[in-house]
């Protein structure tokens, strides 16, 4: 029971500290280059976020489930298994940082053959902040996931290296839960 509080109370501070600023993704040694100025600049690209789904899952205005390219988080909804270590701690970090709030949503080109969907027909994208982060790194660099690269993605290489530095620094999900 203590365990549990103290992840909570862990998922809340680095919560606070990122909203605050004291924490961003530069701290790393790992620099993702930025969209591309067309895209950037795209103002259809920019949506609302309404509900969340999971830690790695969000629904956006137009009923449009985004399932976060490169990012694997603990499962909290899965129809077979259990709420996962840290599972919690990603889903109340991610409402957190996005429901109700305007973000950029962006494409990997690597998708565009199937429409920009998976298997499951959630649309496969990167999710930027208003402040110009990347939340999908963010995730895996605060330990609240993994890098998933099951599936080839333009940044699978640097979200690895950001996977490492958050391991090393026993960060989130890598100081809280058995190593699988």
């Amino acid at each position: 029971m203590l365990a549990a509080f103290l992840r909570i109370v862990s998922a809340a501070l680095t919560s606070v500290a990122l909203l605050a600023g004291c924490a961003t993704f530069t701290s790393t040694n790992v620099a993702l280059k930025p969209d591309p100025p067309d895209r950037a600049a795209d103002s259809a690209n920019l949506r609302k976020v309404v509900r969340i789904v999971d830690g790695d899952t969000i629904i956006l205005d137009a009923k449009e489930k985004v399932r976060l390219i490169g990012v694997d988080t603990p499962e909290t909804v899965h129809p077979s298994k259990a709420v996962q270590c840290f599972g919690s701690e990603a889903k109340t970090f991610l409402r957190s940082m996005l429901e109700g709030k305007t973000i950029r949503l962006s494409l990997d080109p690597r998708y565009a053959k199937q429409n920009h969907k998976d298997k499951y027909g959630r649309t496969l994208g990167y999710v930027y902040l208003d402040d110009g982060r990347l939340l999908n790194v963010e995730i895996i660099r605060l330990g609240y996931g993994r890098a998933y690269t099951r599936f080839p993605f333009q940044y699978a290489a640097q979200f690895v290296d950001v996977e490492k530095t958050a391991q090393r620094n026993s960060a989130g999900l890598w100081s809280n839960c058995p190593v699988s």
